[in-house]
């Protein structure tokens, strides 16, 4: 399983691999229970985790970062119910988070799907862009002629119908 098909759903508890999306939903299946289920787009939204980023005290940054760092920072995960423990470890493993901004739940999502990729070995990077689309494209821009506006035709009265005078005798 790849970190770029990994998708959390509004609603939905832990993260999901993305197997297949439709213009209505996608089918998706949880790392947690293996179950595959058909999400519709109507009620939940999608967040691929390569999409996600973190408020810093400086620039976003992506979720890859916040994960490296826990990776580095080693240690035991804090208990994700202890809203001072889960503040206190991303003080310590991630201080230039920006604690004003990035919410305790939101620290807390972060710690549980940490705690999920590790216990299922997933590798955790970011998806390499093609070659040939890191290179930058030059744009060929062709002048098309104008189009002459042709005049407007008067408005008619609302319903469609358009009454006339008749002529006195």
């Amino acid at each position: 399983m790849e970190y770029s098909k990994l998708v959390a759903v509004t609603g939905l508890p832990g993260l999901f691999e993305l197997i297949s999306s439709r213009g209505d939903g996608a089918v998706v299946r949880s790392l947690d229970d293996n179950k595959t289920q058909f999400i519709s787009g109507r009620v939940h939204n999608f967040s691929h985790l390569e999409s996600i980023e973190v408020y810093t005290q400086r620039e976003n940054v992506n979720l890859v970062d916040v994960f490296n760092a826990m990776e580095k920072g080693g240690g035991s995960l804090p208990d994700a119910s202890d809203n001072t423990a889960v503040r206190k470890y991303f003080e310590r493993v991630y201080p230039e988070m920006d604690f004003e901004k990035v919410y305790p739940s939101d620290m807390k999502k972060m710690v549980k799907w940490f705690d999920s990729l590790q216990k299922h070995n997933i590798e955790i990077k970011l998806s390499a862009l093609p070659e040939e689309a890191a290179e930058p494209v030059e744009e060929v821009v062709k002048e098309e002629p104008v189009a002459e506006e042709r005049p407007k035709k008067p408005a008619r009265p609302a319903g469609g119908k358009t009454t006339r005078k008749k002529k006195s005798e």
